[in-house]
């Protein structure tokens, strides 16, 4: 699935991207074989398709979240994003650049430049003080001593590690180490930032502060993100869009909204089938058309207004709420429409 109908290149488009580890890969794709499925291919060939045809676009500035169970193929493809691990067929372009095509040094100036991870196990150089680990990626770009610690404390600063710019990583606490990989991936300013559960290992307060952390940065330094989680309120909590993987399997893109509104099937149905819908999903998905001299509320409701936020609002109102976008009035809501939403059953997909 790709996204279409916006006014910017993508920052990343991935194209019918396939993985298949296991004897002779490339003889999978574009065969009978393709169409097995993941247990089948196993069976037959002793091959594993941990990514199958697999196409998407993330857009400039966006959070782009990539989600599935363990197994799902969800870091193999993020892998496969910068070549650390070696698609089997299909394209990757960054900037319009086609990563496989890349000779090694390009692909180099690539992960130094303009492509930074942030993985699960944090990765310090123990050995290496704070400001060290967090200069390492200048220090390999040939930059100065002095320059390099200068823009490290600033990275400091900007995660909120003021202080602890002399200490060691076993000095740290997991959340204060995952900061030090965050300011180290974002040391060399590069244009996009993947992260590869980043948080999966953090306790869970500390991982809901990581990622209110990556919330305050995206929001300051405007980068490109990639995420990887196998965990929905995460998901749903970063993602501008999301995308959720099967066996290796690009079941659905589309925002949280998207997603927990219009599940593509029974799968993704699944996964947000507990999510207060009234949490994430907003008012235009519950409206009602306006009956023919009907009296309204003087004050309409934003159609992008979360139905939790409307409820007050609603409820105080002695006539239907009229809800309004761009183009007009797009419809009313009263009780009626808000009560099934509240108590969990699943509104109609909007017109």
């Amino acid at each position: 699935m790709t996204v279409t109908g916006t006014a910017h290149p993508p920052k990343i488009k991935v194209e019918r991207l396939w993985k298949v580890f296991g004897p002779q890969p490339d003889k999978v794709v574009g065969t009978p074989l393709a169409g097995l499925s993941r247990a089948e291919l196993r069976a037959r060939t002793g091959c594993l398709a941990a990514v199958r045809d697999v196409t998407f676009d993330v857009l400039p500035g966006e959070v782009f979240v990539v989600m599935g169970l363990s197994g799902s193929g969800k870091s193999t493809l993020v892998r496969c994003l910068t070549r650390l691990i070696e698609p089997t067929s299909g394209q990757v372009h960054v900037d319009g650049e086609a990563v496989r095509s890349m000779s090694p040094r390009r692909l180099r100036e690539l992960r130094r430049h303009r492509v930074a991870m942030v993985f699960q196990h944090f990765g310090l150089l123990p050995h290496r003080r704070v400001v060290d680990n967090i200069a390492y990626g200048l220090e390999i770009q040939g930059v100065g001593r002095a320059e390099r610690h200068r823009r490290a404390g600033d990275l400091l600063s900007l995660v909120g590690l003021d202080g602890h710019e002399h200490q060691y990583p076993h000095q740290l606490s997991g959340g204060m180490q995952q900061r030090v990989g965050l300011a180290r991936a974002l040391a060399t300013d590069p244009a996009v930032l993947l992260f590869d559960e980043p948080f999966s290992a953090l306790d869970p307060l500390i991982r809901r502060d990581m990622q209110a952390e990556v919330r305050r940065l995206h929001a300051e330094v405007g980068k490109t993100l990639v995420f990887i989680t196998h965990d929905l309120a995460e998901a749903l909590s970063l993602g501008d869009r999301i995308a959720v993987l099967r066996d290796g399997e690009l079941i659905q893109v589309g925002t949280p909204e998207e997603l927990v509104g219009a599940p593509a099937d029974d799968y993704v149905a699944d996964f947000v089938r507990d999510v207060p819908r009234a949490d994430v999903l907003t008012v235009r998905w519950i409206v009602r058309a306006a009956r023919d001299g009907e009296a309204l509320a003087d004050q309409a409701l934003p159609a992008g207004t979360v139905i939790r936020d409307a409820v007050p609002r609603v409820l105080r109102a002695d006539r239907p709420v009229p809800v309004v976008d761009d183009d007009g009035l797009l419809g009313v809501i009263d009780a009626e429409q808000l009560l099934p939403a509240l108590v969990g059953h699943r509104p109609p997909v909007p017109a």
